[in-house]
């Protein structure tokens, strides 16, 4: 992929098999405003899915089904948002938050996650139907921030060591979001077994100082390319590979023919009870904010 697209709307692989090192790096631009376009989300609740969004990119940038599918939710109580889901699939992304709007102007400028979330649990969840393969890691929300809640899924669910750095911010009106996820892999083998891992190697601490160094505007500026960046933390290595990159997308799956098979897999008497005033089966997508009317007799 040439240099000119690795800018925005990009997930790119990383690799230092000096130091038995992988990861992703990825940056979100037109992609996020179109998701939060279906939306009306105050800033922090937009800022928040930016980074979710992002995250969930890094995430799904694992996957080596092209089918494979990334999900990760998060469920909480006694916060402002009491759920939170995004996903991935086929570098199509998708999300949206379900929040109190009347405890939004409660919460600081900038607020922690417990702020966000109170009590609660992020669920990741990896899905490659060819392997046959469904894997789910589930940890509390806890730290600062979603990076830090991500870094804690990989340590105790993974047991890879892990760094995650996620970052959001509106430019000239528009959003621009980033996202560093580096791990360490024994001999720099994808698909080791994690029993090998191991969590205090000497390799580590380097790599997750240099990654660590990357400053927020760094991840969200457009303008720099995305192995320009890399290079910028890790030149001082022996050598440092750039692999796959995946263009990234808005996709929401909803469409009306989807939602007639649905509708159409519940018993004729519950269709009826469906049935509104308007003489419609009405079905609401959370993620794009569609409405679908659907006619009874579209699906008897």
């Amino acid at each position: 992929m040439p240099t000119t697209e690795l800018n925005t709307d990009v997930v790119l692989g990383v690799a230092i098999p000096s130091r038995n090192a992988r990861g992703r790096i990825a940056r979100l631009g037109p992609v996020v405003d179109s998701i939060l376009a279906s939306h009306n989300y105050p800033p922090v609740i937009e800022k928040l899915l930016a980074e979710a969004v992002t995250l969930t990119a890094l995430l799904g940038a694992l996957l080596k089904e092209p089918q494979g599918q990334l999900t990760l939710q998060a469920q909480t109580e006694g916060g402002v948002i009491d759920l939170m889901v995004c996903d991935y699939l086929g570098g199509e992304l998708r999300g949206y938050v379900r929040h109190d709007p009347d405890k939004v102007a409660g919460l600081s400028e900038t607020p922690i996650l417990q702020e966000l979330f109170g009590k609660g649990y992020l669920a990741i969840t990896f899905d490659q139907p060819l392997a046959n393969e469904r894997y789910q890691g589930i940890v509390p929300l806890e730290g600062k921030s979603l990076a830090e809640a991500a870094q804690s899924y990989f340590g105790q669910s993974e047991q890879i060591p892990s760094l995650v750095r996620l970052a959001a911010e509106k430019r000239d009106g528009n959003w621009s979001a980033g996202g560093l996820l580096l791990q360490h892999l024994p001999e720099g083998e994808e698909g080791r077994e994690r029993l090998h891992t191991r969590l205090d190697h000497p390799d580590w601490p380097h790599v997750a100082i240099l990654g660590g160094s990357v400053k927020p505007d760094e991840l969200t500026d457009p303008a720099l390319p995305l192995d320009d960046l890399i290079w910028r933390l890790f030149h001082e290595e022996e050598e440092i590979r750039t692999l796959d990159a995946h263009n990234l997308a808005r996709g929401c799956r909803c469409d009306p023919d989807y939602v007639r098979s649905v509708i159409a897999r519940f018993p004729e008497e519950e269709r009826r009870d469906m049935v509104g005033d308007d003489g419609f089966i009405r079905v609401d997508c959370a993620f794009c904010s569609t409405s679908f009317p659907i006619a009874p007799d579209e699906v008897g």
